[in-house]
């Protein structure tokens, strides 16, 4: 029987000195329907936690908005003391009902984010806190100032943002060393292509949420399909493996609230693809982007 180790994604150094498994776990759908309040089944969420360190799975993605406060109360019930856990979180969002997102960046509130998530997940300091949104209602540079002065305080180790261009890393940077970046990235969804490669030349660890969809690629008869058929693995494994390959500094986080589905995303992390597969992958990902976008 093959054992299932996430460590055979490789490995990536967070900010240069942050070691870990490069295929981690994203904490979201471990909460209600909408990412809103308890989970239906709260003793299958915690079972699928406690799963991920025994599947060589040692970075975890959350965010105070998930829930909200659910995700990380959660993780630390079932994880704490994190030992050698990295608990990335988010701040940023705030919540006023199912699937509804605000982003609040006045400086006060983002230090309350910081300092709540530290309370709620039981740690000094955060090891990768991540801007959930830049708010568009306040200067992102005092956003960033902001960020900077909890950074050197040592509330925050490294820094992240999510759903931002290439200008607006460059921007952060100027206040603080961009360690990662999360944006939705997949298969069949293109649009964070520039920032990917921005954050592969300067050796930024790329996040990409939602990672596993591949829209209708995984119907039918294509690239996709034929190859998890030949393979005898799902269309979800094989969009993981070209994920991985894509770039050394790619984290995907697929998340689920299922032991059985946390095991078979690490076993698509052994996944190898021939030069072949990916370049028809990569070819029809982006011809189906294309598609969508001239919608």
């Amino acid at each position: 029987m093959t054992t299932l180790d996430a460590a055979a994604s490789g490995r990536f150094s967070i900010g240069g000195d942050l070691e870990v498994v490069r295929l981690g776990f994203g904490a979201m759908r471990i909460t209600g329907a909408g990412i809103w309040g308890e989970p239906a089944d709260r003793d299958r969420a915690l079972a699928t936690l406690r799963r991920v360190p025994e599947l060589g799975i040692d970075f975890i993605d959350t965010a105070d908005s998930y829930g909200p406060f659910v995700s990380e109360d959660l993780i630390r019930e079932a994880l704490a003391p994190y030992n050698k856990l990295v608990i990335a979180t988010k701040g940023g969002l705030t919540r006023h009902g199912p699937n509804i997102w605000k982003p609040v960046g006045r400086p006060e509130y983002l230090r309350q984010c910081v300092l709540m998530s530290l309370r709620r997940l039981g740690v000094d300091r955060i090891d990768l806190w991540q801007l959930h949104r830049v708010d568009p209602a306040v200067p992102a540079d005092e956003q960033f100032d902001a960020i900077a002065a909890m950074r050197k305080e040592g509330l925050i180790r490294h820094v992240g943002l999510s759903e931002v261009p290439v200008s607006v890393i460059e921007q952060a940077g100027r206040y603080f060393p961009v360690a990662t970046v999360q944006n939705r990235f997949n298969l069949v969804d293109r649009g964070s292509e520039d920032v990917l490669d921005h954050c592969t030349a300067n050796g930024i660890g790329f996040i990409p949420w939602a990672p596993l969809a591949a829209g209708k690629l995984a119907e039918g008869h294509n690239a996709l399909t034929d190859i998890a058929g030949k393979r005898g693995v799902s269309p979800g494994q094989v969009a993981l493996a070209w994920l991985l390959r894509r770039s050394p500094v790619m984290l995907p986080i697929p998340g689920t609230g299922s032991p059985e589905h946390l095991e078979e995303n690490v076993a698509g992390a052994a996944l190898a693809l021939e030069e072949a597969e990916a370049t028809a992958l990569d070819e029809q990902g982006r011809q189906a982007w294309q598609d969508a976008q001239a919608r």
